[in-house]
């Protein structure tokens, strides 16, 4: 099943700040909405997360990336066609301009640097490190400190997880399973929490589990 990639009339509320006095117009979207594609335009991300994605011939999602603050996404990022913003959760987004993405070249960077990091997660063997350097990469981005660890602040499925890695959501659960049994991963109200990730992770790699 395909997303629409045209919006609705009441898809997105603009906000009152505008171009003038050095504010770029800024637009709402809600979760799971599909923010509209611009050849011109790219999209500054203000508050919440989003992920762009691609679909085969046969329908299968394949996730290009994950991104959040600051972060800077649109059409012009990309030549994969098709091509998708998916909002994870409520998302408020600026306008940037071709004429100002001079001005945000710290952001083009970064957007390079993630994908590649991406990139190189999804190639790492054997499946069980691939999905917990995913879920590392994840507490970077989107966790915060509790007590147990890092939570990864994002509503994040099984299957949206099979499809950064290209494994199954079978395969997915189990390790997340197999995670929990050693203590290394705790759920809080469906999220994942991971318990010293920087650690863990080292043994990981050098266990080559």
């Amino acid at each position: 099943m395909m997303y629409s990639t045209t919006p609705t009339s009441n898809s997105f509320a603009v906000s009152n700040s505008s171009a003038l006095g050095g504010q770029l117009p800024q637009q709402i979207f809600t979760r799971r909405e599909v923010i509209p594609l611009q050849n011109d335009v790219l999209w500054r991300i203000e508050h919440g997360a989003v992920r762009t994605l691609t679909w085969s011939e046969n329908g299968t999602f394949i996730t290009l990336g994950y991104w959040g603050l600051g972060d800077l996404i649109g059409h012009p990022l990309s030549r994969v066609k098709p091509y998708q913003i998916e909002c994870l959760t409520g998302v408020e987004v600026s306008i940037v301009p071709p004429h100002l993405w001079h001005q945000d070249i710290n952001a083009l960077l970064s957007h390079i640097q993630q994908a590649e990091d991406l990139l190189s997660i999804v190639h790492r063997k054997p499946i069980s490190l691939r999905l917990w350097q995913f879920l590392v990469w994840l507490s970077k981005k989107f966790g915060r400190d509790v007590d147990k660890g890092k939570l990864i602040d994002l509503n994040i499925t099984h299957q949206d997880i099979a499809e950064v890695l290209n494994t199954t959501r079978v395969t997915v659960t189990r390790i997340l399973q197999q995670f929990e049994e050693e203590g290394t991963v705790f759920r809080h109200k469906r999220r994942i929490i991971l318990r010293l990730p920087n650690k863990l992770i080292k043994n990981y790699a050098s266990a080559g589990c």
